[in-house]
């Protein structure tokens, strides 16, 4: 009996505590740490890139953003950008659908390999990158005898840019499909809709605000890419040289209100980012208000 009287008491203790019933120092000290350590580590540095962009004045920011080699590493950035995020586009979703929707051997391993690239530094898989079609590569003599340049070059860039940021649209878009399950692709097919028509009528309007945030995250990340980028390009100055490693060669030559001029233009395209970022989760929460 007296189990019995105590079962009721701890199940009563297993009930979670709303954040309310909280000490308000709790709050104000949870929050006060939080702040402390966004504002120290984050809008402090923020704060400093523009400031030194800025320190000499409008016009030589300007000039430095406007000189050739500028000109030319932000270009290859938005080209790498505009090739690398389509492909993780069409492969996130590809990969989202298999795992979401289908019982298959290797499922597991699948998901598996998406994540890889969060738990694989990007130097390495600029080396890897370099292994394989490099001079000394695997396939690096048969590709010099072909004509064919891979590392040092577009496609060695676009490569080592899709490989570190190929998870982010597929690890946005699983939750969601797994949550929303198979009943209306289901439905769909039962009223002969073929695999083409349940996509495009039942899958895609159901992601289509997580495949937009995916793609936005996606596409922050391939244009700050370093890692995996200085490996493979051989930082040839105004050819093979993005954005952030323009901002280290400007750096390392003491030139130092060009490297945070373009740093600073970095930092406004990540701010964009996160600004359409936090839009589009606002507008979907309010759709989601009004249509429970």
């Amino acid at each position: 009996m007296g189990a019995a009287a105590l079962g009721p008491a701890r199940m009563s203790r297993a009930v979670p505590r709303p954040a309310a019933a909280d000490p308000a120092w709790a709050r104000r000290v949870a929050i006060a740490l939080a702040l402390a350590v966004l504002g120290l580590c984050f809008l402090l540095p923020l704060i400093a890139v523009f400031t030194e962009a800025l320190r000499r004045g409008l016009a030589p920011a300007v000039a430095a953003l406007t000189d050739p080699d500028a000109l030319a590493a932000i270009r290859l950035t938005l080209l790498v950008a505009a090739i690398a995020v389509p492909v993780n586009m069409l492969g996130g979703i590809a990969s989202a659908w298999c795992i979401a929707r289908f019982d298959f051997p290797g499922r597991r391993l699948l998901t598996a390999l998406i994540e890889l690239p969060f738990a694989v530094s990007p130097v390495i898989s600029g080396l890897v990158w370099m292994l394989l079609f490099g001079a000394q590569g695997w396939l690096g003599p048969w590709l010099q005898q072909h004509g064919i340049q891979i590392v040092f070059a577009l496609p060695g860039l676009v490569l080592a840019t899709i490989f570190v940021t190929f998870p982010f649209v597929a690890r946005t878009l699983i939750p969601l499909m797994q949550d929303q399950g198979r009943d209306e692709e289901e439905a769909a097919a039962t009223l002969g809709a073929s695999g083409w028509q349940t996509f495009w009528r039942v899958t895609l309007p159901n992601i289509r605000w997580a495949l937009l945030s995916g793609v936005l995250l996606c596409n922050a990340r391939a244009m700050g890419e370093f890692g995996a980028v200085a490996v493979v390009s051989g930082h040839i100055r105004g050819q093979t040289t993005t954005m952030p490693l323009h901002v280290e060669i400007l750096y390392n030559e003491y030139q130092f209100a060009g490297a945070f001029a373009v740093a600073a233009l970095l930092a406004f395209l990540a701010l964009v980012t996160l600004g359409a970022k936090a839009l589009l989760e606002r507008l979907t929460g309010r759709r989601a208000s009004l249509h429970p």
